[in-house]
Formats: structure tokens, C-alpha cells, sequence
């Protein structure tokens, strides 16, 4: 195995007989702009809704779940799509969501999660992982749309300005911590914090606030 290593190091050390030092640069770089531009090609191919939605678990469980929500239709027509809420925008951060995505795909293979019932069954878990991952880095993906700059206090119910100024704006929640299940359906068992009622009740905005 050291000899055969040792002869592949030689032999590329060893200057070429035919191409000069000038064509085999060229020939690099633009091997290279053809590599980076195919991975960057594949890399976005993965990254559409089209894909996404490619997997007969994620199309008739969660995708469904999607459709019924404000995220998907709503006046402005302004939607959000599965990469926009589960891909990291900045490249590296993609670049390790892709790599912790394959244990999703492995799932898929093996059928781990190739039945309603198997996928509602590690729905929890995986609901986790994801509301964990929004937790660590502050809901990055939610602030990609949603600016708290931006946001005009005084055209939300009163339970939404008091606890968007209490919690988010001070940095003392952030936004998965009341928004679970915004999008899709919540593992059994697990209860959003966000009242699902979003009147301006006075009773409503103490019980909440006192959390």
C-alpha cells in the first residue's frame, strides 16, 4: 500500500513531457470553475421545494400539514417555502445542514419513517431536533422574513406587541419558543405555548405573560 502511494506521489511530481506548466494551470482553473459551478448547481437543485416535497413521507405528512397554514397561502402572497424555514441561508451553515440532512435520507431508504404511522411515531424526535436547532441559533430562518425592527406594534393584537417586546425584542425568548407547530402539526403530547386563541383579552394576555 506505502509503495503504491509512493509511486502515485512520483508520478505527480514528474514534470509533463507533452503540456506546459501554462495549459496545465489553465486546465485547472477551469476544471475548477466547472466543479464549483456543478456542485453549486446540485447544491440548489436540492435546495427547491420541488425536492423537498419529493419524499412520499414529507409530501402526504408535513407538506400537507403546510398547505392549510398562512405560511403557504395567504392575502399577499407572499410564501414561504421548506428551505426557506429548514436551510440556513449563509452557505457554510448550509453546507452542514446538507451533511446532517443525510441521516434524514437514511431514514428514508431503510423506512424508518416510510409509513404515516411510523413517521408520526418519530415525529416527536424529529420535531426536537428541528426546535432545537431553531434554539441554537436564534431562530435565524424566522428572522430571515420577520424583523422585529420591522415589526409595527401598534397593528398587533395587545397580546402579541406585549409579548413580542417583552421576550423577543429583549432577546429573552426567541421565536420557536412560542411558535411551535406555526407551520405543521405538533407531536401528541406537546402543547404550543402561544395561546391558539390570539383575541385581545385581558385574562388571555396575564395567564400568557405569566409563563
Amino acid at each position: 500500500m506505502w509503495s503504491f502511494a509512493k509511486r502515485i506521489w512520483t508520478t505527480l511530481r514528474r514534470p509533463s513531457a507533452y503540456f506546459s506548466l501554462g495549459f496545465l494551470t489553465i486546465g485547472s482553473f477551469v476544471a475548477g470553475i466547472i466543479f464549483w459551478g456543478g456542485f453549486n448547481t446540485a447544491m440548489e437543485l436540492t435546495n427547491t421545494e420541488t425536492f423537498c416535497v419529493g419524499c412520499h413521507e414529507m409530501r402526504e405528512n408535513v407538506f400537507a400539514e403546510l398547505k392549510t397554514t398562512i405560511h403557504y397561502a395567504n392575502r399577499s402572497g407572499v410564501r414561504a417555502t421548506c428551505p426557506d424555514c429548514h436551510v440556513p441561508h449563509g452557505w457554510t451553515d448550509k453546507i452542514g445542514r446538507k451533511v446532517a440532512a443525510s441521516k434524514e435520507v437514511w431514514g428514508k431508504i431503510f423506512g424508518t419513517i416510510n409509513t404515516p404511522e411510523k413517521f408520526n411515531a418519530h415525529r416527536l424526535t424529529m420535531a426536537q431536533h428541528e426546535w432545537a436547532r431553531f434554539k441554537a441559533n436564534d431562530s435565524l430562518e424566522c428572522r430571515n422574513c420577520h424583523s422585529e425592527q420591522s415589526m409595527d406594534f401598534t397593528r398587533q393584537s395587545l397580546r402579541a406587541a406585549e409579548a413580542h417586546q417583552r421576550f423577543l425584542v429583549t432577546g429573552e425568548k426567541t421565536c420557536i419558543d412560542c411558535h411551535k407547530g406555526i407551520a405543521h402539526q405538533l407531536p401528541k403530547g406537546v402543547a404550543t405555548t402561544y395561546p391558539q386563541d390570539r383575541g385581545d383579552q385581558a385574562a388571555d394576555l396575564k395567564t400568557y405573560l405569566s409563563q
